[in-house]
């Protein structure tokens, strides 16, 4: 391999060189539960509508900068309190990025509890900055006597709380986050991607707290295709995180379809209805599955537990019948063992706990030993 000063181990840093890329596995023709995506289409009525609206976008035109129109509907629609501002990214994924490159210094830390949601861990090594975890309780409940102690320890610039967690789905003790909130030095942002599938939210708590952020998508309530976010919280702050975003990081066709969308709330909120409905249906079959734990969850998957050294061969069973989940026990840790599946259709619900009932006895070693 070519080392010298032109190559890239020349240049790229040994921290990004030593990660690997986010990776999304093709779904081809198989019944896609791995993404938590919402699995419903709109009806035929509603496209037709929202295509007569995107005629009128001028592509030969940059975008609104401000995304003005999208912005107070956004407001309105995530309830962001009077007197907060927001600022809007390609997904909450750009979001964090902006968050960690308007504070990053060497030595500064970003903090979250393990396992949560990989991309913390990715942009703050992006952003060259230090990251440092808490791991959760053995139920994924927030340890918050030991994540009180990593905050003294470490000082972190930002607490990433995902609420509820990704991947497990839990939804940590409000409690617990106000006791972040409260000593933490620097800003804590509260993940509310999930906010569709639970009551319990952190927006109307902004203002309450100087260094409180919330975080919103709209790709879990059924636009996860617009790749939009909203951060929400104090002018002080996001008036200096604004500063790092990039122009035009809306796009046009973006702004249009995602107001058009906002204004149909009705159908999004209808079908996230069902979803939460179908969730608890598709916890309790797998609770009467022998040698399956489900875990409880406020978002739009359950992540649950296999027989020990079982996930690998029941993930790939499944993959052969046509169902495509999430095979988080390479992850090792906590979720050893563990696959988490999205909700999706009652039809396609139904399909992979067939399938899965067929996968664990496939699956199944003559010398296996429970845990």
């Amino acid at each position: 391999m070519n080392r010298g000063p032109q190559s890239p181990e020349g240049w790229i840093r040994p921290e990004i060189r030593a990660l690997s890329a986010y990776h999304v596995p093709d779904p081809g023709k198989l019944i896609k539960l791995d993404a938590m995506e919402n699995p419903y289409r709109w009806p035929d009525t509603l496209v037709d509508e929202w295509l007569g609206t995107l005629r009128a976008v001028e592509l030969n035109r940059y975008p609104d900068p401000a995304a003005g129109p999208l912005t107070a509907q956004l407001k309105r629609s995530m309830q962001v309190p009077e007197g907060m501002q927001v600022v809007l990214g390609n997904g909450s994924d750009e979001l964090i990025q902006m968050l960690a490159l308007a504070v990053a210094e060497k030595d500064r830390v970003v903090l979250s509890p393990d396992p949560t949601f990989v991309m913390y861990r990715m942009i703050a090594a992006f952003a060259g900055m230090q990251y440092r975890s808490v791991p959760l309780a053995d139920d994924f409940s927030l340890d918050v006597d030991t994540t009180l102690a990593a905050i003294d320890r470490h000082r972190p610039a930002i607490v990433f709380l995902a609420y509820p967690n990704n991947p497990t789905g839990t939804l940590f003790s409000a409690e617990g986050v106000e006791a972040v909130i409260r000593a933490a030095p620097g800003l804590v942002v509260v993940d509310e991607a999930y906010a569709p599938f639970t009551d319990a939210t952190f927006m109307s708590r902004l203002g309450e707290f100087p260094n409180l952020l919330v975080l919103r998508t709209v790709s879990k309530m059924g636009l996860a295709g617009l790749r939009l976010g909203l951060l929400a919280g104090p002018a002080a702050w996001l008036g200096e995180i604004d500063k790092v975003r990039l122009p035009y990081n809306i796009n046009v066709l973006t702004q249009a379809s995602a107001l058009f969308a906002l204004q149909h709330q009705a159908t999004l909120d209808e079908q996230t209805g069902w979803i939460r409905r179908d969730r608890a249906q598709l916890f309790a079959a797998l609770d009467d599955l022998a040698g399956v734990q489900p875990y409880p969850s406020e978002a739009n998957f359950i992540l649950f537990r296999t027989p020990a050294g079982r996930a690998d061969a029941v993930f790939d069973a499944l993959r052969v019948q046509g169902v495509l989940i999430k095979n988080l026990s390479p992850a090792g840790g906590r979720l050893q063992d563990c696959l988490r599946v999205t909700v999706g259709t009652p039809q396609e619900n139904a399909a992979f706990l067939a399938a899965l009932r067929h996968s664990l006895d496939s699956a199944a070693e003559p010398s296996f030993t429970a845990r």
